[in-house]
């Protein structure tokens, strides 16, 4: 054997152990505690065994503490929501959505305590409302008071996060909040629903949940991220192929409950409120296609109300619509 054969050898033998290696590292992937179908797949390994990546699935409490992972650089892959998307893109974090996670309809609303005497949004005034700030509920909720002729100053907005809304909720020391499950579904058993994300869309302040991804890791992983797409996508096809047959009964169901915490029997009507769209039709204008127009929409207006500093002029850069495009194909 030639010097030069042997050198080739261990090289190509180094790389491989470099590849192994690599594909033993764990790759932490952003989520939050939504009861939603991609954790019905989680519990069978689909994702690890569509991209061959060993996942820590790490559930943040809010957006602003996904977006701090992102830029440290320990997570790569993330779900995020619209409003702190914008903040992210805004900030030049280096992140792109790359496809829908859901609409969000009732899945987030303003939740009013009974006995608060708030019957309607312009009743929050003077009142107590808890939100995690800078989150896509945080953003429906200044809609929702601004389409009431109100401002911020005329509202008590108290940032928490879930777990501390649902303790302030039994204290009595707020009066409303506009929130997600499993603590919306908690709170609303003495609480009234307001307005839901839904609603709040109508009056021109859309809402929904994105995966986003690192921009660099996805050029250098791209046949990975379209495998995570297709897996996504299935799994809520696989909802959407037969709403009713989720019942607390139902293995996938049983399965969200064990992974989220969420009750078995109150996950079929939280899977009401979000609204889940096929990957093929997210390819096109009316989702990836004017995600960018979103972005800046939505930064113009937390910029006018004071909430983020900076709002570039084009957000098509933190929009990839090339992963869906190929898991589409």
């Amino acid at each position: 054997m030639t010097k030069l054969l042997k050198t080739m050898m261990m090289g190509t033998a180094a790389l491989a152990l470099s590849a192994v290696s690599a594909m033993a590292e764990t790759m932490v992937i952003a989520t939050f505690s939504d009861p939603t179908p991609m954790n019905a797949v989680r519990a069978t390994d689909a994702f690890e065994k569509a991209t061959g990546w060993t996942i820590e699935w790490r559930v943040f409490d809010s957006g602003t503490d996904v977006i701090a992972a992102m830029a440290s650089g320990d997570v790569k892959v993330a779900e995020l929501g619209s409003s702190p998307l914008a903040i992210a893109a805004s900030q030049g974090v280096d992140l792109q959505m790359f496809m829908l996670s859901y609409a969000i309809g009732e899945s987030e609303s303003l939740i009013a305590h009974n006995g608060s005497g708030i019957a309607s949004v312009e009743d929050l005034k003077g009142k107590r409302v808890a939100v995690p700030v800078g989150s896509t509920a945080h953003y429906s909720l200044m809609g929702a008071i601004a389409h009431a002729g109100l401002t911020e100053a005329d509202v008590t907005i108290m940032s928490m996060p879930p777990d501390q809304i649902a303790a302030a909720w039994d204290q009595g020391t707020i009066d409303a909040a506009f929130i997600w499950p499993p603590v919306q579904t908690q709170i609303l058993q003495t609480g009234t629903r307001i307005v839901g994300a839904n609603q709040t869309a109508e009056w021109g302040y859309p809402t929904f949940n994105a995966w986003v991804v690192n921009k660099e890791f996805a050029a250098e992983h791209q046949a990975e991220m379209v495998a995570f797409a297709k897996t996504m996508d299935a799994a809520n096809q696989a909802y959407l192929a037969d709403p009713a047959a989720w019942t607390a009964d139902n293995a996938s169901v049983k399965a969200i409950a064990d992974l989220t915490g969420a009750g078995a029997d109150q996950i079929p009507e939280i899977l009401k409120g979000y609204t889940f769209v096929p990957l093929a039709d997210q390819v096109g204008e009316k989702w990836l296609g004017n995600a960018a127009k979103v972005m800046k929409s939505t930064a113009d207006f937390l910029k006018a109300a004071g909430r983020i500093d900076t709002v570039v002029d084009d957000y098509s850069p933190f929009v990839n619509t090339e992963i869906a495009a190929e898991a589409t194909k």
